[in-house]
Formats: C-alpha cells, sequence, structure tokens
C-alpha cells in the first residue's frame, strides 16, 4: 500500500518550491500508507506537482523510487498498486527494446504508458492500482484506477486548481483546499452505511469510479474531461452470458482450483515477509490452504477472536491453522481495545462508514504488521462467489415475479414506483415483520 497526491495550480509562474512544500505537505498525510520512502516532482511551467510515499514491496531499492520519470522523459507517474503476471509484461516490453533498471513493477507499468500509451496499457495490465501519470507533450494529466477499485483515488476542483489524493486527509492538507460536508452524502451514509461512489462526505470532491480513468489538459489552468470507463464489469458478464463455458461440474471445479491458485501465488510474489488473515470461514481458510500449498516454508497467518463465544471464530481458525500447519497467532479483542480505537477511527479510514468491522479489521493489521509487510485475505469471496443469503432471496424473489402474467408485473411495478423510496421501504420492512413474503415463496416453490 502506497499513497499518492498532487495538484495542478491554475497561477502561471508558481515557484517550483512553493508547489513542492504544498505537495510535500499533503504526502506526510500518507506515511502510514508508505512509511518506506517519499518523493515529489514538480513541473513549474504547468504548475503540476506530483506526491508518493512508499511501502516497499519488490524492488526496494532506489530503482523502485516515486513519482518515475519515462526514459524519454515524456510521462511522469506516481502509483499505487502491484501489477501480477510481471514477467509476462516485462518480456513483452524487453522484445520492443525497453531496458530495465530494477526488477519493481512501477518502471514496467511506466514502459508499458510509454510504448502503448495509457489506455492500451491499462487494457494489458492485470493488478490493482490507483495511478496519476503526467504527459509533457499533451499536457495532461490522467488518473486511473483498477477494473474493481481496490485501490482509492479521490479528486476535487476547487477555486480552479485539481486535487487528487489516495486519501481526502491529503486534500485537506493543502492551504488552498476546502470543501463543506455534503448533506446528501450524510443522508445516504444514514441509508447504506457508507457514501456510495462517485460521492463523498465534501462538496465537489469525487471518487474515481473503478474501472474509470479521468484526463486532466492543462492549457490556461487545469480542465477534467468527463471520466470514461476502461472497463465495464457489465460488458463482461453479458459476453460471459453469451459464450458460457461448457464444462462438466468436475472440469470446472479442477479450473476454478487452477485460477485461485494462480490469482494466490501471483499475489504472494513480494521481497517482504507475506502473511494471511484468518477467520476460520471458508473464504479465508482457502486462500491460506493454497498459500501454503505453494509457499515455501509455513504462513504465518493471524486471527481475531473476541470474549463473547457467540462472536468468536478463533478455535475454528485455530483448527484450520494446526490442519494446514501455519504459523498461527491470535488476538482477542477487549472491549477496552475497541474503546480505545474508536478516537483514531477518523483518521485511519478518513471518510466515515458504518461497518463495525472496521474495529477488529484495524486491530488485526496492527497485529499482523508486527511480522508481515503484505497480508492476504478471503475479503471480497461472498460477493465474488454470491455467498450473502440476499443473493438467494432476489432469485426467489424473481422466480415468484416471472410466474406472473406481465400485464400484472406492469401495474405492480407503477404502482411500486408511485411509493416512493420511503414509503416502498415501508412496505418491504412490513412484509418481513409479517413474514407473508416467505410464506408466498415457499407456496410458490411448492407448486
Amino acid at each position: 500500500m502506497c499513497g499518492i497526491c498532487g495538484v495542478i495550480e491554475p497561477s502561471p509562474g508558481r515557484e517550483a518550491a512553493a508547489l513542492r512544500r504544498s505537495v510535500d505537505r499533503m504526502s506526510a498525510t500518507l506515511r502510514h500508507r508508505g512509511p518506506d520512502g517519499s518523493g515529489s516532482w514538480v513541473d513549474e511551467a504547468h504548475g503540476v506537482a506530483l506526491g508518493h510515499r512508499r511501502l516497499a514491496v519488490i524492488d526496494r531499492s532506489d530503482a523502485g523510487a516515486q513519482p518515475m520519470r519515462s526514459r524519454d522523459g515524456r510521462y511522469v507517474l506516481t502509483y499505487n498498486g502491484e501489477i501480477y503476471g510481471l514477467g509476462a509484461l516485462r518480456a513483452q516490453l524487453s522484445e520492443r527494446g525497453v531496458a530495465f533498471r530494477g526488477h519493481g513493477d512501477t518502471e514496467v507499468l511506466l514502459a508499458a504508458i510509454a510504448s502503448w500509451g495509457v489506455e492500451a496499457a491499462l487494457d494489458r495490465v492485470d493488478g490493482m492500482f490507483a495511478f496519476a501519470v503526467w504527459d509533457g507533450v499533451l499536457r495532461r494529466l490522467t488518473l486511473a484506477r483498477d477494473r474493481i477499485g481496490k485501490k482509492p483515488l479521490y479528486h476535487a476542483m476547487v477555486d480552479g486548481r485539481f486535487f487528487f489524493a489516495s486519501e481526502l486527509k491529503a486534500m485537506r492538507a493543502h492551504p488552498g483546499f476546502h470543501a463543506a460536508v455534503d448533506p446528501d452524502a450524510v443522508a445516504a451514509l444514514v441509508k447504506y452505511s457508507y457514501v456510495p461512489a462517485p460521492h463523498t462526505i465534501h462538496v465537489g470532491v469525487g471518487k474515481l469510479a473503478a474501472g474509470t480513468l479521468l484526463h486532466v489538459p492543462v492549457r490556461e489552468g487545469p480542465r477534467p474531461a468527463p471520466p470514461q470507463r476502461w472497463w465495464d464489469l457489465r460488458q463482461v458478464f453479458d459476453e460471459g452470458r453469451r459464450a458460457p463455458l461448457d464444462l462438466s461440474p468436475e472440469a470446472a471445479t479442477h479450473e476454478l482450483e487452477s485460477l485461485l491458485r494462480d490469482a494466490v501465488t501471483q499475489r504472494m510474489a513480494a521481497d517482504v515477509p507475506v502473511g494471511g488473515l484468518l477467520s476460520g470461514g471458508v473464504d479465508s481458510a482457502t486462500v491460506v490452504a493454497l498459500m501454503q500449498e505453494v509457499a515455501p516454508r509455513p504462513v504465518k497467518t493471524f486471527t481475531i477472536g473476541y470474549e463473547e463465544a457467540d462472536l468468536d471464530e478463533s478455535d475454528a481458525a485455530g483448527r484450520v491453522a494446526q490442519h494446514l500447519g501455519t504459523e498461527h497467532r491470535t488476538l482477542v479483542a477487549t472491549p477496552r481495545a475497541a474503546l480505545d480505537l474508536i478516537p483514531r477511527l477518523p483518521s485511519l479510514y478518513d471518510e466515515p462508514f458504518a461497518d463495525t468491522s472496521q474495529l477488529p479489521a484495524a486491530l488485526i493489521s496492527q497485529l499482523a504488521r508486527e511480522e508481515v509487510t503484505v497480508a492476504l485475505s478471503g475479503d471480497g469471496g461472498d460477493e465474488l462467489f454470491l455467498g450473502y443469503d440476499r443473493y438467494f432471496q432476489c432469485r426467489d424473489r424473481w422466480r415468484v415475479m416471472a410466474s406472473m402474467p406481465k400485464w400484472l408485473r406492469r401495474q405492480l411495478a407503477q404502482g411500486l414506483r408511485g411509493l416512493g423510496p420511503v414509503r416502498l421501504e415501508r412496505v418491504a420492512d412490513a412484509l418481513d415483520a409479517s413474514g407473508l413474503d416467505d410464506l408466498f415463496l415457499r407456496a410458490n416453490s411448492r407448486c
């Protein structure tokens, strides 16, 4: 995890020293994301300043320092993330005559951009990332975020200045940045327990959406273009639906295991210690099992436990760890430890969200950091493999609706749309409380 930030100032002739002070002040707030080094780069003529805080995972030498300038001097990159399948991409670039100084992924990503352009490079890379790259020829800054949005990236125009950063606190550190709390975002937070992208808690500040890039041309000043998608999950889904895999259950199981093993192996590539967060559930146990399969020595695993027996999964995690042969540690999260952490949450997470898992997540990360720099987990497994009950509830409800005549569905839809969101939620809550919804589903399943 690294931290990136930057600003484009509108004032012509802004001194390089002042620009550097501004971006250094921003990047200083991101030290927790990158404790291994820092850097800044300034283009005085165009008022551009880029900052970086480095967590050195691959190639810990100075060859991986950022912001990094391309060999031809055209591009300057500040980047947070990791590129997978690095060897194959590096080999393609070497065949084109690219010579590398180190073995890090930043240099490979920058060479891909310099060789093919930003859009074509994005199509070729596999990884998690958020980056900003300055094109000195086109006089344009481009922000980009990975396909699923694993790495954060915020951006804003304030009083003619363009800001971007991995976290909102870096923007707030600039003396020219100001933004009020957005009442609509607060309402969304109360309703959804988080602030959905592309919105943020601040008025006029946005999250760059997953699989999206943003061009910011600089003429007399920064002029951001509308964000554009370079990857679309819906399109991928539609293509898969048009050409489904023709595999037996056994062959599909084998293919899935192979894909998961390859994904875990690529994510373990590092020049620093790598461990796993183990909850005892299917998702994290699968990841750790594959880690242990490909690792040359026992994997370090970490579990959060609770004093309350009905919440505690540490015994299950311990049994999984013993079965797999990992080097395991458990941290018991006491009420006192949780209360002591609460005052730090605004600085840790920057933007409010109402998921209570933020407390154990912070505690277990603190424990893991004592022994490893990178930790894999099972987060995202339920979303990818439909592990939540709501997925099956949606499927069952659609089966019920699909059995109705179309004219009736249309009438019901028109009636529901006329209720508005508040009354619609009340109807849904009433159905859940009455049990009539489940009764109707069960009756329909027997028909």
